[in-house]
């Protein structure tokens, strides 16, 4: 079939955001949108000729119709092979594993993360390097730029090629290779836990839910945990993917993962729970009666990693997103190892992992992951909890005691107040901002100001350096404030304000988080005025 040139003209509002480009459905489906930016990738990474590259999704609405165009973009652009999972269907880890293993030039991720899926909801699409991460700003930067001055997208002229059944096939001279989207990935985390002790533990009669949320991890746990593990029939939920996520919202948090989160704290609540998102980079783990926040999640996981045959000799570093609470820190200054503070957004970890500065990497927002790939992992953050469960031999709320007894508790909560209208949330952080000089020494509802800056990072590996990365507020005994703008939604602006309280006093370690960060949560509402300067009282989510 012979190849288009169609012409085409810039599209305004095609600037990625901290993971890929994400819209409405609605509007990735208007003419020429999509191919602008796929044409915008390809043209912004130096072409395609004779390139290889992974290509998948999380199953979402749209998912299967956009990799048809994707495909015949890329057989115009003169790709040598694009490899895809079966049926479309790769989470976001497996295609960064997938990248690496097979060294691919890099892949086109179609997700909008945890965000919910349909025709009336969202759609995303990133590109990932070939080190299997999210690409860099400079990579993005120019891939923005071409979408500002695009005027002609090239696109084959071709029949659908089948990606429901596996094997090789072709399009105007470009190989397409369907792959299991699993087996891969499940090889890999194979060689990274032992299987055998956590195929033990469940034989001893050891419980868990496993929540897939409709979403694309759902065969992976299918295959590792049930198939491979031993766990019992069930121990999945929600476990095939779903174009709508089941009607839901993919995000492994207590209030979206609610029914997950009431079996955990129900009268026969199993031993362990979990969660996963829409393309199965984040995580939410529970034990009975015992939710663990993402940060302290990462905190137990680098002091226990060394339980896992992976991580045997001992993390070289650890990093957090700057939102993420500081108790990583307190465990990564026990362990005599290095511990870096970056602006969110896991593009940021891929410099140092792959520097080899650190082994770990974590973010408040759900997402823990490892050197074995590029990006955050939801099902493997899930396995390593295992392997340190079936070594340890104790509870999920035995172990978080022990972490806190040890280190101390770091108390924690973000408040998201989502859908703010873009100007208010705008001119709310620029007054902020205009505060800081000032603030040091102050007072605000009882509590002493020490320090307030915008947050900027200097990477320590290419000495690049990303400006106003989020407003910190650090008070006298160990209290906090974070405020960003996020840049993962489509509508509106979303605020978050990270709440956090670092506590040592034996007898305070199991505080209510709303008690302990009382105190705090004023301080941050009369410091920032939300509600007077964007209309809002009370936050829609709090996780």
């Amino acid at each position: 079939m012979p190849m288009q040139i169609v012409r085409t003209a810039p599209i305004e509002g095609q600037k990625p955001g901290t993971s890929g480009l994400r819209k409405k459905t609605a509007v990735f489906k208007r003419p020429h949108y999509l191919e602008n930016y796929v044409q915008s990738i390809f043209d912004g990474i130096g072409g395609i000729e004779g390139k290889v590259l992974v290509v998948g999704g999380d199953g979402r609405y749209f998912n299967d119709d956009a990799i048809q165009i994707i495909l015949r973009m890329a057989a115009a652009n003169g790709a040598a092979k694009c490899i895809i999972g079966q049926s479309g269907i790769l989470s976001t880890p497996a295609a960064s594993h997938l990248i690496r293993l097979r060294k691919a030039d890099g892949g086109l991720i179609l997700s909008a993360s945890h965000n919910p899926g349909g025709p009336n909801a969202d759609f995303g699409l990133k590109y990932n390097g070939p080190n299997g991460g999210p690409a860099t700003e400079a990579v993005t930067d120019k891939i923005f730029e071409r979408t500002t001055t695009i005027d002609t997208y090239k696109i084959a002229v071709s029949v659908e090629i089948d990606i429901d059944t596996l094997g090789s096939q072709s399009i105007e001279g470009m190989d397409v290779e369907i792959v299991d989207p699993v087996t891969d990935y499940a090889a890999l985390m194979q060689k990274l836990f032992d299987f055998d002790n956590i195929r033990a533990l469940f034989a001893s009669g050891f419980t868990m839910h496993f929540d897939a949320m409709h979403a694309v991890t759902g065969p992976y746990a299918h295959a590792i945990l049930e198939d491979t593990l031993g766990a019992a029939k069930g121990t999945v939920l929600n476990g095939t993917p779903s174009p709508d996520f089941g009607g839901g919202h993919p995000d492994p948090n207590p209030i979206w993962a609610k029914t997950l989160m009431d079996k955990m704290h129900g009268a026969d609540a199993p031993d362990f729970g979990a969660a996963s998102d829409g393309d199965g980079d984040r995580n939410m783990i529970v034990g009975r009666n015992n939710y663990v926040t993402p940060s302290d999640s990462l905190a137990l996981l680098t002091a226990k990693a060394h339980l896992a045959p992976g991580y045997k000799d001992g993390l070289v570093g650890v990093a957090r997103s700057m939102p993420t609470s500081r108790a990583v820190d307190r465990v990564a200054k026990s362990l005599d190892i290095a511990c870096y503070e970056t602006p969110t957004g896991w593009k940021f970890f891929g410099n140092l992992l792959d520097a080899g500065k650190v082994t770990l990497c974590g973010e408040e927002s759900a997402g823990t992951g490892s050197d074995h790939v590029r990006e955050k992992d939801g099902l493997w953050a899930v396995l390593l909890w295992l392997n340190i469960l079936a070594v340890t031999k104790q509870s999920v709320a035995d172990l978080m005691a022990d972490l806190w007894a040890t280190h101390g508790r770091c108390y924690y909560s973000r408040h998201d107040y989502e859908d703010v209208d873009a100007d208010k949330a705008n001119a709310m952080i620029v007054a902020l901002r205009a505060k800081l000089p000032l603030l040091a020494g102050t007072k605000v509802n009882g509590l002493m100001v020490e320090t307030g800056d915008e947050f900027a990072y200097d990477d320590p590996v290419d000495g690049s350096r990303s400006e106003g990365q989020g407003i910190r507020i650090s008070f006298a005994q160990g209290a906090r404030a974070v405020f960003r703008l996020s840049g993962t939604g489509t509508v509106g602006a979303t605020i978050r304000i990270y709440l956090e309280q670092i506590e040592t006093d034996p007898d305070k370690l199991q505080l209510s988080p709303e008690d302990a960060l009382k105190e705090v949560q004023i301080a941050a509402l009369e410091l920032s005025d939300l509600a007077a300067m964007t209309g809002r009282t009370d936050p829609d989510v709090i996780t």
